[in-house]
Order: C-alpha cells, then sequence, then structure tokens
C-alpha cells in the first residue's frame, strides 16, 4: 500500500501541472472503487479551478475552493499526468481533465476511493480524528512520551495507529525503529524521553529520506510523472530476514506481531 512518502511523492509531482487550473472534465469508467465515486463530482467540480494540492495523512487532497476532493490510493493504485487524449488502461477509472493534460487515477484492485467533502475537508469523517502529521511540528518527543504512557502495546503498533500518528506504515515503522535502535516489541510506555526524542528524529530521518528517493517501489507504485520510488534500495532491515545488518553484520530477524511481517536487528535493537 502507497505510504505517506509514496503520497507525497505523488503529491509534489502532480501539484505543478494542475494546481491553478480549470478542470474542464471529469471522466469516470468506472465508479465502484472501495467508496463509489459521487454521482454528483461532476456537477461539484466541473469548470472549478483547482487552487492547490495537498496531502493529509495518506490521502491527497485536491482543494477546488467550496470543497475537496479526497483522493486514497488503495493497496496498488497511482495518480499521475498524462496526456488527456492517451488511451486509458484497463485498470484507468478516473480522469480529472486539465485541457491537454490530464490526472488519472490507475487503481487495479479498485481498492481506492475518490470522495467528495464540502467545506472543510477536515471535518469529513476519514481526516476528523486522525493524529498529527511526523514532519509537522506537533510530533515531537514529549507527545510521543505522552501519549505513550501505560501503553503495553509495543511501540511499533503505536507508530502504525494513525490516530497518535499519520502515515508511519509498516515499511518505514519498521526502518525507524532500526536507525532509533529500539526493538519494535517493546511496550510502548516503557520508552522514556530520551528513545522518544530518538525516534521521532529517527521518523522524520526516515520518511525524508524515503520522499527524496521518490517513496518505495515493492511492486507497481509510480509518482505523478510516472516514475518509480527507490528508496527500498536503502532498507536496513525491512525485507531483509536472513541477510546480513548492514551496522552489525548480524543476521536480520523476521517475526509476524498483529498480523504484520516485523524486521529488526536482535544486536542492534535490542529489548530492554
Amino acid at each position: 500500500m502507497p505510504e505517506l512518502p509514496e503520497v507525497e511523492t505523488t503529491c509534489r509531482g502532480i501539484r505543478p501541472h494542475v494546481e491553478g487550473r480549470a478542470l474542464s472534465a471529469l471522466v469516470v469508467r468506472n465508479p465502484r472503487l472501495r467508496v463509489p465515486v459521487p454521482d454528483t463530482l461532476r456537477a461539484r467540480i466541473g469548470g472549478h479551478t483547482l487552487q492547490t494540492v495537498g496531502r493529509r495523512a495518506k490521502y491527497l487532497l485536491l482543494h477546488f475552493g467550496d470543497g475537496s476532493v479526497i483522493v486514497h490510493l488503495g493497496m496498488s493504485g497511482s495518480l499521475r499526468v498524462v496526456r488527456s487524449d492517451e488511451p486509458p488502461g484497463a485498470h484507468d477509472h478516473v480522469d480529472f481533465v486539465f485541457g491537454t493534460q490530464a490526472l488519472r487515477l490507475r487503481d487495479p484492485r479498485r481498492f481506492g476511493m475518490v470522495v467528495w467533502q464540502e467545506g472543510d475537508v477536515a471535518r469529513h469523517p476519514l481526516l476528523a480524528r486522525l493524529g498529527p502529521e511526523p514532519l509537522e511540528a506537533g510530533f515531537d518527543a514529549d507527545w510521543l512520551y505522552a501519549v505513550t504512557r501505560g501503553l503495553r502495546a509495543p511501540i511499533k503498533h503505536v507508530l502504525m495507529d494513525s490516530h497518535r500518528v499519520v502515515g508511519v506504515g509498516n515499511i518505514y515503522a519498521s526502518e525507524s525503529l532500526f536507525r532509533a535502535r529500539i526493538h519494535p516489541l517493546e511496550p510502548a510506555g516503557r520508552l522514556g524521553l530520551q528513545r522518544c526524542a530518538r525516534l521521532v528524529e529517527a521518523v522524520r530521518a526516515t520518511l525524508a529520506a524515503a520522499i527524496a528517493a521518490g517513496g518505495s517501489t515493492l511492486r507497481d507504485f509510480v509518482g505523478g510523472d510516472g516514475q518509480p520510488g527507490y528508496f527500498q534500495q536503502q532498507y536496513f532491515v525491512y525485507g531483509r530476514d536472513g541477510e546480513p545488518c548492514r551496522v552489525c553484520a548480524s543476521v536480520v530477524r523476521r517475526v509476524v506481531s498483529a498480523q504484520r511481517a516485523t524486521y529488526f536487528c536482535p544486536r542492534c535493537q535490542r529489548r530492554s
């Protein structure tokens, strides 16, 4: 599933091509996504100017003045800039057309969504209860320390809880915890302020590095320009079970926790 770096890469890639342009057409070839594309969407945004392109968590936000289109890429989707006359593929379900260019949503599994929110987009149920953005000021050591007090859940699970912090999925949680030298199954409530500070910095550094590399392409993710990401070439632990740690040469291990694969180095990331 595209995570925060992939969605941010898409956001930055499409923004210069469509911001400030009027939508000349909305083409919906297949409305049957995870949440059906609203029948009224064409009437709501047709002819309106796309004022800004933003991101909240793993959602792309297309702001049209009196409301916003919220786009989720699902399990394996992409939103990229194409020529509006480029023939669509079998899984190209929605085009936002801006003259000779279009934003084309490709979603092979149809697990994404295109929904409308009138007025303040932050009021939408998908966004209203989300935690802070990990690259913004609200996510800091004091906050992480406060929200983990008394928690017995593994710190990796807490990082992946979008009500506590958004956009840190399985890949980037594993990589961040390695950089912070914290075992992924360490109970969150045991982290002191110093380790919380180390983890916050590791999350920020991991996400920044991933965005700089265009995100990760494990199957078929491409950014807004159709190019794959390359951060998977920099992984320290994710997907590297049985291979030597890049720091200490110990064998990277894999365990399953909460039905998700978790990767760590047993020497660099000791339990306390």
